[in-house]
């Protein structure tokens, strides 16, 4: 039944693919009582206690023995009952019990071995309370008497440590000690020669003390007889015998015999045989037959755990004379034990940089069987990478064949397959898990070939306008990628000091506002830097492009602003509805919908009489001039652009209805001659065709209106300005604008049917200031009241007619 349970133990053990590789291992000191509490099992197994319940833990052992009990409402592992290391393991230096935790639902399987520690409690013990020796008198000092030592059921420093005599006497001093393989030997030693007729009988204790804290000792009492002469111990036929034996020998086996003589006759040649190290543990297995001297097999041998047993056996004669000799057991071995890998060093991880031929185990296989049994051949399963070479007798190395990537392969689980050469052969495997450590290999990749990048203009400083990325397929320090700007070319200067990139988490901010109309658009160089030796890295283009915002109001080119004083257009009285008076020219130095312009009549002094065509700025008349009109007309255009808000700007423009120039004489001295020099002639004939054009319009409306106003007229010069509108811009004739570059004079004669028209060489009066101003938040017309506009000066008493005095005295400011 025990071995068939050890066989479904080890079915279930193999059959597990979820058990624990290492065992738990805990400790716990004999003589423990019952209920002493080892450790936490289902903690150490990283189990919650209501598991052991719900999946009936259990424990198993492979000898059906349970020396401890699972609490299952604890998860803790208790003394079932109390320990004795001496009755458990002997005389073994170590004394380990091991047993499973076996879970169900799932099955689940864990190894735990107890270590039971010695503790010192056996006192030496001699095998005999009283020890008689008979002794003849003769003899010699130096003789010595072999003893039975005193046995120790503890093991390491709790054994026996010395022995002495009390209470001491001349005649013997004790010796003690090891002879080889570790045997330990007491003996009396004769330090005088014994007189039997002065002392018959000599008596003193021996004492063993052991090692322990405190200390335990035990006592026999030697009782020395002095004989008479018997002068022959008895002779074994060898010094050493030696036998051997299987280790799957039956019980009561016959090894070999021993066999001794003496020459004495009588009671003192009879001789028994008796073993006499009773301490060792070696007699054990074998037993003496005291007549024959047969030693034969008491219970199983085990070839690994003793190749070889030692014994010493005494034959004494009758008289108390007695000799030792040496009995050595070999043990023959059978292939009952797979071999043992003994991992000896062992790297991991390994730089994935190593180069071929690196070690990385290097390990001992040894079976302890012997012969064809322990010859071991080892086999690594197979790996592209790695493989194993013989290094030294049964060491072998886990070497590197072919370079490693530890991108490709991070981790690598060899087993090594050693078999002996038994019949059957018996085999061991181990798992090396070599781990790949990473080695700066690989530089820094951005997700993206370049960026571009927005950012408004007139932006807050340090606004974040994106974010660039790259990652690092090693890891650790080598895959830390830090971000800076470095410049396109080693010569080039320093990159833009506008931008800026964090270090850590590559975001770009704009650290100072930025301006449309400045620049528009700005490349800069980022670079991705691991944190690897040598540092490895990338760099990409970043585009920072300046989006427009609405910040620039419009400007106004024609009228020009500062000109002073300001211009007059002249509207003659018999302008039609759709004539064009001036145009308005504006720039703005936005793009986009920023720049696209408008053009409103803000007000005005007679707001039904004018239009301002609101694409291209063209001031024309709604509806024709009627004599009701005021003669002298103010008009504020305003210009506002499409932004978001919109920005504007107003200028002033004036406007004089004439009714005919046929009336008027112009005063010599009222003529404003600047500027004679320049472009002289491109004036002169820019005025040939404007007043040539005017002339040739107002000529009949003279004379039609001569005859009829010439006894209203009176005499005098009448000096009109056409109103010199000086432009900046060189395109603005061209652009529409009706330009009024020169002066003419017109003599009239009262009273004379004859009229005579005097061109007069150009002129460029300077004119008064316009009013014209900018407004970031004028939303329409609709701010502005567009009633007539009353002045002292434009309130005469005939409204449409103008003598030449009226017209003189007019203010044109």
């Amino acid at each position: 039944m025990a071995i068939a349970r050890q066989v479904l133990c080890l079915s279930a053990f193999l059959s597990l693919p979820h058990a624990r590789s290492e065992p738990i291992r805990y400790s716990v000191a004999e003589e423990a009582e019952s209920g002493s509490v080892v450790a936490n099992v289902a903690e150490d197994a990283g189990l919650a206690p209501a598991q052991l319940a719900a999946r009936r833990a259990r424990l198993a052992s492979d000898d059906g023995r349970q020396h401890f009990r699972l609490d299952r409402g604890t998860g803790r592992l208790v003394v079932a009952d109390r320990l004795d290391r001496e009755e458990l393991c002997g005389q073994s230096a170590t004394c380990t019990l091991p047993f499973e935790l076996l879970l169900a639902n799932p099955l689940q399987f864990f190894r735990v071995e107890v270590a039971v520690q010695d503790v010192n409690d056996h006192s030496p013990v001699f095998p005999e309370e009283r020890v008689t020796f008979k002794i003849p008198e003769r003899s010699d000092p130096g003789s010595r008497f072999p003893l039975e030592g005193a046995r120790d059921l503890d093991v390491g420093s709790n054994s026996i440590q010395a022995y002495s005599i009390s209470p001491g006497n001349e005649y013997f001093s004790v010796s003690f000690g090891s002879r080889s393989k570790g045997k330990k030997y007491v003996e009396l030693v004769l330090e005088k020669p014994l007189d039997r007729e002065e002392q018959a009988e000599v008596g003193f204790s021996l004492i063993a003390v052991d090692g322990g804290s405190p200390p335990r000792s035990g006592t026999t009492q030697i009782h020395i007889v002095v004989l008479d002469v018997n002068d022959n111990a008895p002779v074994f036929t060898q010094k050493v015998y030696v036998g051997q034996v299987l280790e799957n020998a039956p019980e009561g086996s016959v090894v070999l015999s021993v066999a001794a003589t003496d020459r004495d006759v009588g009671i003192n040649g009879d001789i028994t045989y008796q073993f006499s190290q009773a301490v060792g543990q070696s007699h054990l297995a074998f037993a003496l037959d005291p007549t024959s001297g047969e030693i034969k097999v008491t219970r199983p041998l085990d070839f690994e755990a003793a190749q070889n047993h030692e014994l010493s056996v005494r034959a004494t004669d009758g008289g108390g004379l007695s000799s030792i000799c040496k009995v050595l057991v070999e043990v023959v071995d059978v292939n009952d034990n797979a071999p043992e890998l003994v991992v000896n060093s062992f790297s991991s991880p390994l730089p994935e940089n190593a180069l071929p031929g690196t070690v990385v185990a290097l390990f001992t296989v040894r079976d302890r069987d012997a012969g064809a049994n322990g010859k071991i051949t080892c086999a690594l399963e197979d790996q592209l990478s790695f493989s194993l070479r013989l290094a030294y007798k049964n060491y072998y190395e886990l070497v590197t064949v072919s370079t490693l990537d530890r991108e490709e392969t991070a981790r690598y689980i060899l087993t090594v397959t050693a078999a002996d050469a038994g019949s059957p052969p018996l085999t061991t495997t181990q798992t090396f898990t070599v781990d790949i450590s990473d080695v700066n290999d690989n530089a820094p990749v951005f997700n993206q070939t370049s960026y571009t990048m927005h950012v408004r203009e007139n932006n807050a400083p340090t606004v974040l306008v994106g974010a660039v990325s790259a990652t690092d397929a090693d890891v650790g320090p080598n895959a830390k990628v830090t971000y800076s700007l470095v410049p396109a070319h080693p010569a080039e200067q320093p990159p833009c000091s506008c931008i800026s990139v964090n270090s850590e988490n590559g975001q770009v901010f704009v650290l100072r506002p930025l301006d449309y109309e400045q620049v528009r658009q700005m490349e800069v160089l980022v670079s991705a830097s691991d944190a690897g030796s040598p540092r490895l890295s990338a760099s990409v283009t970043i585009r920072l492009v300046v989006v427009d915002e609405n910040d620039n109001a419009p400007l106004v080119l024609y009228p020009s602003h500062d000109s002073s004083p300001p211009s007059s257009e002249l509207v003659p009285m018999s302008a039609e509805a759709g004539y064009l008076i001036t145009k308005v020219v504006a720039v703005d130095a936005d793009s986009g919908q920023n720049s696209w312009l408008s053009y409103h009549l803000l007000r005005a002094t007679d707001p039904g009489l004018f239009v301002v065509d609101a694409q291209s700025g063209e001031v024309r008349l709604r509806r024709p001039v009627t004599e009701r009109d005021t003669v002298k007309q103010k008009l504020v255009v305003l210009v506002r652009d499409n932004g978001q808000p919109p920005l504007s700007a107003t200028v002033a423009l004036s406007a004089l209805l004439l009714s005919d120039f046929s009336d008027m004489r112009l005063p010599h001295s009222s003529l404003a001659t600047e500027d004679d020099s320049g472009s002289l002639t491109t004036y002169l004939i820019v005025s040939l065709v404007c007043v040539s054009l005017l002339f040739l319009t107002s000529t009949a409306a003279f004379i039609a209106r001569k005859m009829c106003k010439r006894k209203e007229l009176k005499s005098g010069h009448v000096v009109y300005g056409a109103g010199n509108l000086q432009s900046g811009l060189a395109d603005s004739a061209a652009a529409g604008t009706l330009s009024h570059a020169y002066c003419y004079e017109i003599n009239l004669t009262t009273g004379s049917g004859n009229s005579e028209f005097k061109f007069l060489k150009p002129i460029l009066p300077s004119l008064p200031p316009q009013h014209c101003g900018t407004s970031g938040g004028t939303d329409g017309e609709g701010d502005f009241p567009r009633g007539p506009i009353t002045t002292e000066d434009m309130a005469p008493d005939n409204a449409g007619m103008l003598s030449a005095e009226e017209f003189n005295s007019l203010s044109f400011n």
